[in-house]
């Protein structure tokens, strides 16, 4: 990892957790899930402006797979519309950390699918520790009002629903002939279809309040252009010039920005309970990702 890749992960982490925040700062005058919506459609358009502007990569092989392209688009739609819908009802530090579990459900699902990604024991002992983070967020509460309390814990569910869908994408992803294409054309497969299953959703539940104020301006662009579009071409570029368990260790940077950024723009509480919860989550989630880094740093330094 070189300063260009540390400097550009840095970037991305803090881009990663200012997409929940200023979701939830947008919450009242534009609803969540038709935010994320109209930025994964606007995204979509993007990349596949990008993909035809370079002529570089044919799309034959991609239409051919479009059965499991469309189930990634799927699951790509459900962790967000799992996402949008927890922002309702819990702080964004929260949704942050929770989703950031992803990785978690990834490896679990890839221990059983395939044989080169056999968990070590360390890294069964990362998945322990991040499952004792998430049991000890849920369990202990530092609000005393009862309905306060129950509808943080429902959003938080969602949270960490979505992070296991976002699993589930990665190990879709992984396992199926969509492993073979480039990494633009399966997250176009996601923008696109996510952008149709989520547009749709959205005026299905009636979730469809948009006011244009100049903050929702301003998040709509953020969202589209920074998020669905720049933060992705930037990750799938850095994948493909750095080993991705070196990258995959930055990933505990964005659940710690995350509960930063709300308590200061947002104001939101950081309770004790899901603070030590937080930190066992992230701590799993290093040791997990970080093994084959670790392994690897071991046998060149003896």
């Amino acid at each position: 990892m070189d300063g260009l890749a540390s400097g550009l992960m840095l970037v991305l982490c803090l881009i990663w957790a200012l997409q929940q925040i200023v979701l939830k700062a947008t919450t009242a005058d534009f609803s969540p899930v038709y935010q994320i919506g109209l930025r994964t459609a606007i995204g979509g358009v993007l990349v596949g402006a990008v993909m035809a502007w370079r002529r570089a990569e044919p799309l034959d092989e991609a239409l051919k797979l479009w059965r499991p392209g469309l189930l990634a688009g799927a699951l790509y739609a459900l962790e967000f519309l799992l996402v949008g819908e927890s922002l309702r009802f819990t702080t964004a530090g929260h949704v942050v950390v929770l989703l950031y579990t992803a990785p978690i459900f990834a490896a679990i699902g890839l221990h059983w699918k395939l044989p080169e990604e056999r968990l070590a024991a360390a890294q069964w002992l990362g998945v322990g520790l991040a499952f004792a983070g998430v049991a000890l967020a849920f369990l202990v509460r530092d609000t005393g009002h009862a309905t306060v309390a129950g509808a943080m814990l429902w959003g938080d569910i969602l949270a960490l629903a979505g992070g296991a869908a976002w699993g589930a994408t990665t190990v879709l992803v992984r396992v199926t002939p969509l492993a073979s294409l480039p990494a633009s054309q399966t997250l176009l497969y996601q923008l696109l279809a996510g952008a149709i299953l989520l547009l749709a959703a959205a005026v299905l539940m009636g979730q469809t309040t948009f006011h244009a104020t100049p903050l929702v301006w301003a998040s709509l662009a953020f969202q589209s252009v920074f998020v669905a579009f720049l933060s992705y071409l930037a990750w799938f570029w850095l994948l493909r010039k750095y080993l991705a368990s070196r990258l995959g260790v930055f990933s505990f940077l964005t659940p710690f920005f995350g509960v930063i950024l709300g308590a200061w723009l947002l104001g939101e509480p950081i309770g004790s309970g899901f603070l030590l919860g937080a930190l066992l989550v992230v701590a799993g989630v290093v040791m997990l990702s970080g093994y084959g880094w670790f392994v690897q740093w071991r046998a060149t330094h003896g």
